[in-house]
């Protein structure tokens, strides 16, 4: 059975932000990084925007050349507060569609959407409703990459940038792939290209037809690895959970807004049951769960609860739920989402000695 695997790349996403909250900016050349001083400064451009990037600027150029090509543009310091809170906000949207979320940096993420698509239609259908509410809840754009491995689904998020969606059925893999340079290959840099020019194989169709043993022979494990990449066999899993996490939480945005508590109630239960897995499995215990609504006009509120010894029930979860979700069951609102998180956590030893607090809460 097929995997579906998104990857989701802001665009441009320091000058995105701060375009969506100073319009005078918009369609402008915005670049983000150090203090040109008139081309005599120090430092390197962070990102900028498209427009800016006409003039031949790009990421981690010396500010100085960026000043030269584009005296023009508007050079603003970062706000890494302002980025950190908006990357949140992003990666909240994308994590509630599916447990199998993995952040790779402030700007992009993967998610493993197998378990709610049946077919590459029903996953451009949630792409486009993925993109969509990062447009309207956060002011921000993204592209997305979908096909059955990671790194073709990466390739495919830079394809029709910005706002773009492409996506790559397995039986489009190689057509997809042999027009593009061997640096699209996740691995296969600037300084590594070089070794691969001077063999005269400078896109990745040069060596679609070729079989493991001769790519191995010629590029070590790398060449193993490039095999993997162009056949669609590239199995790495999108990683879920990982340790020093302080918090795991999920979120689920309904198709429709809904008062019909019901619906509610078994959203809670099959976010909760899935994150209990893999508590189970880590062996990780809670003291703190918390209550996590957005209502149909946007407003959001959370509550939590602490208690005095640190469990892991699913079933005494969902009546600390129930309980949190009582002082907003008579508010006069559909619900747009809901999320639950578990945090203050402990590991589970194997064997605990019963307080009389515990018995009072069974």
């Amino acid at each position: 059975m097929d995997r579906f695997i998104l990857h989701a790349d802001l665009d441009c996403f320091f000058a995105s932000v701060e375009m969506r909250d100073k319009l005078k900016l918009k369609n402008k050349p915005v670049i983000i990084g150090a203090d040109p001083k008139e081309g005599k400064g120090r430092g390197v451009v962070s990102t900028c925007s498209y427009e800016a990037r006409k003039f031949g600027l790009h990421s981690a150029m010396p500010i100085s050349k960026a000043y030269r090509l584009c005296p023009h543009g508007i050079y603003l310091r970062p706000n890494f507060e302002k980025y950190s809170q908006t990357s949140k906000e992003v990666m909240n949207i994308l994590s509630s569609y599916t447990d199998k979320f993995q952040k790779v940096g402030m700007d992009e993420a993967y998610i493993d959407v197998s378990d709610i698509c049946k077919s590459f239609k029903d996953v451009e259908a949630l792409a486009n409703r993925i993109k969509n509410d990062i447009k309207t809840q956060v002011g921000i754009t993204c592209s997305i990459g979908a096909s059955i491995t990671k790194s073709i689904a990466k390739i495919a998020s830079d394809e029709n940038k910005p706002d773009g969606l492409c996506i790559v059925p397995p039986n489009e893999i190689k057509a997809f792939l042999a027009p593009k340079n061997i640096t699209r290959v996740p691995g296969i840099g600037k300084k590594t290209k070089i070794y691969f020019y001077k063999k005269g194989i400078k896109k990745i169709g040069d060596l679609i037809d070729f079989p493991l043993h001769k790519l191995t022979e010629l590029f070590g494990k790398s060449g193993k690895w490039i095999w993997k990449v162009i056949n669609g066999l590239d199995k790495r899993k999108v990683k879920e959970f990982h340790e020093g996490r302080k918090s795991i939480s999920k979120e689920r945005t309904f198709y429709k807004d809904t008062d019909n508590f019901e619906l509610v109630l078994s959203k809670v239960e099959e976010i909760n049951d899935k994150i209990h897995q893999k508590l189970y499995e880590k062996k990780i215990s809670y003291k703190t769960i918390t209550l996590k609504i957005r209502f149909e006009d946007f407003q959001t509120y959370t509550r939590s609860k602490t208690i005095d010894y640190p469990i892991c029930d699913k079933d005494k979860s969902i009546k600390i739920f129930l309980d949190l979700f009582q002082e907003f069951a008579k508010m006069d609102k559909k619900i747009r989402l809901i999320g639950i998180k578990f945090s203050n956590f402990e590991r589970t030893p194997k064997i605990r000695q019963e307080t009389l607090m515990k018995y009072i809460y069974c």
